[in-house]
């Protein structure tokens, strides 16, 4: 796999993850709520700085209309194996999610330490996130997000295989 050009050296170990993804076949479920699929396209790229700038559409798969917005960054404490992820989400919550990856498997595995939510966001509040980013094969990237909510227990939420985008 080559190195994308322009990658702060602090990304390196992480560099298998930049660059676009996407996924038809990702799946919504929740014990409050009807499963549904949708698509989505996440972006990890770096600017030069020591993090990935990170966008993720999520929209309806027939209809092609928007469902969920992410922005946010992730960031690699230098040295170590210890992440940040600062996530803003459309529906009026801010997360910021630490944990580590595993240079030899390609996972990454985060867990939120803090979420704040706006004044008017739709209830439940969402209380913890958990998330897993594991590349499966050099084009293809799973991701796993649990949640719990102040109605429900930390149980898994979304989960979508995605093909490198060239």
């Amino acid at each position: 796999m080559s190195t994308p050009s322009g990658l702060h050296n602090d990304l390196q170990p992480l560099a298998w993850l930049a660059g676009t993804w996407e996924t038809k076949n990702g799946l919504c479920q929740y014990p409050t709520m009807k499963d549904f699929q949708y698509h989505e396209e996440l972006e990890f790229i770096c600017i030069g700085q020591p993090m990935f700038n990170y966008t993720s559409k999520a929209v309806h798969p027939e209809k092609g209309t928007p469902l969920h917005q992410e922005r946010g960054f992730l960031r690699v404490k230098p040295g170590t194996k210890e992440l940040a992820f600062m996530v803003s989400h459309n529906f009026g919550l801010t997360s910021l999610e630490e944990g580590q990856f595993d240079e030899s498997t390609h996972v990454i595995d985060l867990t939120s330490v803090s979420i704040s939510r706006m004044s008017f966001a739709k209830p439940p509040a969402v209380l913890r996130f958990k998330r897993t980013i594991k590349l499966l094969d050099q084009n293809t990237l799973q991701v796993t997000v649990y949640m719990e909510t102040e109605n429900t227990e930390l149980c898994k939420h979304l989960e979508a295989t995605y093909s490198r985008k060239v």
